[in-house]
């Protein structure tokens, strides 16, 4: 099984914490040359220490808020106005907060669809050019089990990750042609910061312990425990490689089973 990188390019967003920077070290040690991208620039230099550098890789970061995707548009651009290509990009956000959908005001809905659906969308503007030039490409979203089956409590996550799915497939379809598969990995509960503020926030409003509530989540899990970052990463990283060559426009589950659904 050819899992090798070496003389790849990749792009990996989120990634000075959890799954993105965990992603980001794995694709390293496959031999890939990584970029890293994220808004804190002090972390993302600490972050960049720990990528491994077998291959003497030169990996490098790019600063932007996925708040203001014109500033992210300006930013991939130039760098790739500076003679960069990317064989590979993960396309990772942290999620909005939770809530019910019916309680979102309208504001929540738009910061969401411009921080992971149109974010995305930019990104992949700008790298797919060079994905075609260089004949690889691979394009993996982080998204969400909540595409299967909605998660209770997380409307607006629910919905905008709905929408980043279809947009996927949609350019899976379009984009197989050149040899760019895009493809969605759904983390299930993952050992994250954003796992520990999502139990923080339903111990409160229960007023349970944190460590009931962590508990509860694991007993819904048919293995009995919530993901590490790491695992979710093999998962992108397999599809990042020329193993994964004919893998295109599936959602891939990394939740220990617990989603009820095939």
């Amino acid at each position: 099984m050819n899992l090798d990188l070496t003389g790849k390019t990749a792009l990996v967003c989120g990634s000075t914490q959890g799954i993105g920077l965990a992603t980001a070290t794995e694709i390293a040690s496959m031999g890939a040359t990584v970029t890293l991208l994220a808004r804190n620039e002090d972390k993302l230099k600490e972050a960049l220490k720990v990528l491994p550098t077998d291959n003497n890789q030169n990996h490098t970061y790019l600063v932007a808020d996925f708040n203001y995707p014109d500033d992210l548009k300006e930013v991939i651009d130039g760098f790739i106005g500076a003679g960069n290509q990317f064989n590979i990009l993960v396309n990772n956000t942290g999620g909005p907060a939770g809530g019910l959908a019916i309680d979102a005001n309208i504001d929540e809905f738009r910061i969401a669809f411009n921080q992971h659906l149109v974010c995305n969308q930019v990104l992949a503007q700008s790298v797919v050019s060079g994905m075609k030039e260089l004949g690889y490409g691979r394009i993996i979203n982080v998204i969400s089990t909540s595409v299967k089956i909605p998660l209770n409590g997380l409307g607006v996550s629910n919905t905008i990750r709905g929408a980043v799915a279809n947009w996927s497939k949609t350019l899976a379809n379009e984009l197989g042609q050149f040899n760019i598969t895009v493809n969605n990995v759904l983390p299930g509960a993952t050992n994250t910061v954003r796992l520990s503020s999502i139990i923080e926030n339903k111990a409160k409003k229960t007023g349970s312990d944190v460590d009931s509530v962590m508990q509860g989540m694991k007993n819904q899990v048919p293995m009995k425990r919530v993901a590490e970052p790491e695992e979710v990463a093999n998962a992108i990283a397999f599809l990042s490689s020329p193993a994964a060559s004919y893998i295109n426009g599936i959602n891939v589950p990394v939740d220990g089973g617990r989603t009820g659904s095939l």
